[in-house]
């Protein structure tokens, strides 16, 4: 296991490529990492191998540039090959276990959770930290699991020691309440990509959880 910088802002911006619209995901990384946005998932669902890979590898240089940490969504042979700092496993991905041999070691392993059990197992194996969620209905995903609600989430900071994402629904409204059950980090696609202004958003964002 590899510590997870828990010093950086709360924030944790998921770069959906299906979500930008118009927008390049080098031109949404650097007008977040402008507002103080220091931790990015990459995710592009429908890619292929080599446009995840070139994804990946266009969006290092600004990460790198402002000392920021750049996560691959489920492909951690991409997050390998490309120099990113680590990948973020799904349930149907391929297993924390077998993904840790694939990663260099100083490389980060994340693994997103829905209920107990999952988060249990996780506990358990060599993730770096774990997602739980959703917190809150979310539109993210076409089939989403049930909500597990803050008091869900509290039970999962009781299960864990390890750094702890909340993810689903998280709104600028709802963001500090995640923090204040136990959450590390909470996660955001739509909250901030459906913005009309992205970095005013982040900056909501980041104000919400910088407050305990």
């Amino acid at each position: 296991m590899v510590a997870f910088p828990l010093g950086l802002p709360r924030l944790y911006a998921i770069l959906d490529v299906e979500q930008m619209g118009v927008r390049s995901p080098e031109q949404v990384c650097a007008t977040l990492l402008g507002a103080g946005v220091r931790l990015f998932q990459y995710r592009h669902k429908q890619g292929l191998s080599r446009e995840i890979f070139e994804g990946v590898r266009r969006l290092i240089p600004l990460i790198h540039e402002r000392g920021a940490l750049l996560i691959v969504n489920d492909r951690a042979d991409v997050a390998s090959a490309a120099g990113a700092h680590g990948v973020h496993l799904g349930q149907d991905d391929l297993p924390v276990g077998l993904a840790r041999r694939v990663l260099e070691p100083e490389q980060w392993l994340g693994c997103s959770t829905h209920n107990l059990d999952q988060l249990r197992q996780a506990d358990a194996s060599p993730a770096d930290y774990v997602a739980f969620g959703p917190v809150f209905p979310t539109s993210s995903k076409e089939a989403p699991d049930p909500t597990v609600g803050l008091a869900g989430l509290a039970e999962a900071r009781q299960a864990t020691s390890k750094p702890l994402v909340a993810i689903g629904g998280i709104t600028v409204s709802n963001a500090r309440q995640t923090v204040q059950q136990g959450a590390d980090f909470v996660a955001v696609i739509s909250g901030l990509l459906a913005a009309p202004d992205l970095a005013e958003r982040a900056r909501e964002y980041l104000t919400a959880v910088s407050c305990p």
